[in-house]
């Protein structure tokens, strides 16, 4: 098998996500390895802590005090990366002028929101069962909702949440892209232990989603209205090499492209635009992947295993085009390489060059799909 060849030499893969390119050094993987090994971790964190700022009852940072929540809690951020309101600013003067062409500026507006998982302090998405993430995920879709245009299609899918999900107000303007991700551990600058999450909206559409839908809604147009994310979840379920799990509705799967050791993708089987496209079922089966992610995460090194994790969906505003070339999905982004304390760096030739990696999509896919599942690690600590 020609693939086989490429376990042992070095090569570059082609992400059709992005229309870019990293290189594959699995050989270097066979380099003896004499680092530090770690011990199993506890999280010693208490359930409530009365000085966190987002523990149920507890005053905030700028003096609100959250309400005796159970489940997912969401409110606008007390520091939010971007105002719904500012200063207007413009670029005046000469197009042509050097400083207009190389020195340019566009005012953002938007809203920013945070949103705790649980009312527990140290309950981390890998703790919670699906049932329990089920809340955050109804809490996504109902604020992805509130922010839609009334022009988009997606905007008259009628909503199916049960109650008591958390609504928000409509925002002042409206906005382009709404982006829902989480930094979980302080490898990842995560400044507040409470898991937690944040919803930032914005105007203009992001360099990331911009990219991924750029070649998204190239793919549809050369393959007859395919979708390459759904023509790329059936390969990889008939491939099985890079699949960690899956269910009824999503995959797990290390991407063929992976730039992070044990990256992953949360790939939604069939063509779904957005959060509000999703059925009941599709949503548990969300809550689902995404707690077998994080748990498995957090056994392949017995430690509460820190990642970048993020959902790509529509824009909240855009083109007919653009809105039915999106597909849902979900990118976790973790660090790790060899153990709890050895991380990967992006640097030296990945940062003047292109990203690399070492151990392989279908090397890392393994070991989250055989050896760590099962039960949380650290429900069987002392």
């Amino acid at each position: 098998m020609p693939e086989e060849i490429l376990n042992d030499i070095s090569h570059r893969r082609y992400n059709p996500l992005r229309g870019s390119w990293l290189l594959v050094s699995p050989h270097r993987t066979k380099r003896p390895w004499q680092g530090q090994q770690e011990s199993p971790s506890k999280i010693s964190l208490p359930e409530y802590d009365p000085s966190c700022y987002l523990c149920p009852g507890n005053k905030r940072a700028q003096g609100d005090v959250n309400p005796k929540y159970e489940n997912a809690f969401v409110f606008v951020n007390d520091y939010s990366a971007v105002k719904e309101s500012q200063a207007e600013y413009t670029q005046e003067g000469d197009p042509s002028d050097l400083s207009n062409l190389l020195l340019r500026a566009a005012p953002v507006t938007g809203k920013c929101y945070v949103l705790t998982f649980s009312s527990s302090h140290n309950l981390t998405l890998a703790d919670l069962s699906p049932a329990q993430i089920l809340p955050v995920i109804n809490v996504w879709t109902s604020i992805y909702a509130s922010h839609l245009s009334p022009s988009s299609p997606l905007s008259k899918i009628p909503l199916n949440l049960p109650a008591p999900t958390q609504m928000t107000e409509k925002p002042s303007a409206q906005y382009t892209w709404m982006q829902i991700f989480e930094n979980k551990g302080a490898a990842m600058g995560c400044s507040n232990p409470h898991p937690h999450g944040q919803i930032w909206t914005t105007t203009g559409l992001p360099e990331e989603p911009a990219a991924e839908l750029q070649q998204l809604i190239k793919y549809r147009k050369e393959h007859g209205g395919r979708n390459l994310l759904e023509d790329y979840a059936k390969l990889e379920v008939e491939k099985k090499e890079r699949v960690v799990f899956e269910n009824e509705g999503f995959l797990v799967v290390c991407p063929w492209w992976a730039v992070w050791p044990f990256e992953v993708m949360v790939v939604c089987k069939r063509h779904r635009r957005s959060l509000v496209d999703l059925s009941e079922q599709e949503r548990k089966d969300f809550a689902e992947a995404i707690a077998e992610v994080t748990r498995r995460y957090d056994n392949l090194f017995e430690t509460s295993f820190p990642y970048s994790s993020g959902i790509h969906q529509a824009p909240l505003e855009g083109t007919e085009e653009e809105i039915n070339a999106s597909h849902f999905h979900m990118h976790f982004y973790p660090p790790l390489l060899r153990s709890a304390a050895v991380r990967k760096f992006l640097v030296g030739y990945e940062l003047m060059a292109e990203p690399q990696r070492d151990i392989t999509p279908e090397q890392a896919a393994k070991r989250l799909r055989e050896d760590c599942g099962g039960e949380l690690y650290r429900k069987n600590l002392e």
